[in-house]
């Protein structure tokens, strides 16, 4: 199971940047406040219905995504989203401010494996922002794309001095994106049950593109696992 990967994905920085600063005083606060301390507001640009208000997908199923109206403000989003060959659910933008923190916790089913790929696209960060994903760091950073496993325990603290802003995109698994995420530069694997020579054995079965370079990473990442044992 992957845990992340950086997805060779670009978009307009700057262009997004300008629009979001045109654009004042719309965000919403996230009401789920269990979750967080401190301030964390959404800006939903596409969602179940089309209606902006709600800025929770997770929490309607089999919904019909639409365009809210604040997409017309976006154009550098809607490009992105053209170069996205998968459906697209949820499209927000997620602000956790200043000296804010989101607590651990999991977003059920949301995961590659599961058929659901959660992309984040930093616009606006800080090095005193902290992305774990079962207590390890993930380098987000301003113009990266990274798919993150939200059905594993993962945590943001912002302890800057600016906001940490990031474009959030849900898409569907389909063929395209299995062939992007075989493409990834940088791919962690969660092994909770330490069976990566089985998951490596299925995947040459499969015998296919995207699991055969599965496959290898997984071999060099059990190769690393190895020898990092033997010199202990």
């Amino acid at each position: 199971m992957i845990r992340y990967a950086k997805l060779p994905l670009y978009f307009d920085l700057n262009g997004i940047k300008q629009q979001l600063s045109a654009l004042n005083n719309q965000w919403q606060e996230h009401f789920n406040t269990s979750y967080y301390e401190g301030s964390w507001k959404v800006l939903a640009l596409r969602s179940p219905g089309g209606n902006a208000q709600n800025i929770i997908p997770d929490l309607i199923a089999d919904s019909d995504y639409r365009d809210t109206a604040f997409m017309q403000h976006f154009p550098s989003v809607s490009a992105l989203l053209s170069t996205l060959n998968c459906p697209v659910m949820a499209v927000r933008f997620l602000n956790l401010q200043t000296g804010a923190v989101i607590k651990p916790h999991r977003d059920h089913e949301l995961a590659f494996e599961k058929g659901e790929a959660r992309l984040h696209f930093p616009i606006i960060t800080n090095p005193q922002v902290s992305f774990t994903v079962e207590d390890e760091s993930i380098p987000l950073q301003e113009g990266d794309c990274w798919y993150i496993n939200a059905n594993l325990t993962h945590s943001v603290v912002n302890m800057g001095t600016a906001d940490r802003i990031h474009l959030v995109i849900d898409c569907q698994v389909n063929s395209w994106l299995k062939q992007l995420m075989s493409s990834a530069t940088t791919v962690s694997h969660h092994t909770a049950d330490n069976n990566l020579p089985d998951i490596i054995r299925e995947l040459r079965m499969q015998n296919t593109d995207t699991s055969n370079n599965l496959a290898h990473q997984l071999e060099q990442q059990l190769l690393t696992v190895n020898i990092n044992t033997s010199i202990i």
